[in-house]
């Protein structure tokens, strides 16, 4: 078996390419709604067939910084959209359209029940898109405090809930609650 001689400058160049970010606009880049309502891109003479929108900071900035990224376990980036508001009005809804699809976060409106069984919480709600029942592990990191008064909630089936102002819901809601947080 032949050893290999470690290359320095390929090693370098590669090391380039993961480190450089190429920004992404329509003047560069062309961005297409496939045929299964998918994102498509072209960017110089390269196609991507598939493509997922990842934003960089989705409860801070979720209209800037956009990640553009291969699909599968193995994704990597292709490259960033600076701000959702540089791009035409249709290429902003098709990106904002995917965006949605990964980041549908229910709003929960109100409280139902919350019981506690065998280390799990069941929630019973009222959200912006109806009523939904859900379960999370106790003492777990399923529920994230984003600010004093916002909650996101991940299920056991990694669905994702917020309550934007815990201060809105009434002060019953509120007891029933604060039992597990």
């Amino acid at each position: 078996m032949e050893d290999k001689e470690f290359d320095l400058a390929q090693m370098e160049k590669e090391t380039e390419e993961m480190l450089k970010i190429n920004i992404l606009d329509e003047k560069n880049t062309e961005f297409i709604r496939t045929k299964g309502g998918f994102l498509s891109i072209k960017t110089g003479d390269t196609s991507y067939p598939r493509v997922h929108a990842v934003r960089m900071f989705p409860f801070t900035d979720p209209d800037r910084y956009i990640s553009i990224r291969t699909t599968g376990e193995k994704s990597k980036e292709i490259g960033i959209i600076e701000d959702m508001a540089s791009l035409s009005k249709e290429t902003a809804a098709l990106i904002k359209e995917q965006l949605d699809l990964r980041y549908f976060t229910p709003v929960i409106t109100g409280i139902k029940s919350i019981k506690d069984e065998y280390g799990y919480a069941y929630f019973d709600v009222m959200t912006d898109r109806g009523e939904c029942r859900f379960a999370i592990h106790m003492g777990g990191s399923d529920v994230v405090h984003l600010s004093e008064t916002r909650i996101l909630i991940t299920d056991i089936d990694e669905n994702r809930f917020e309550i934007p102002d815990v201060l809105k819901l009434t002060a019953t809601e509120r007891k029933k609650l604060d039992l597990f947080l």
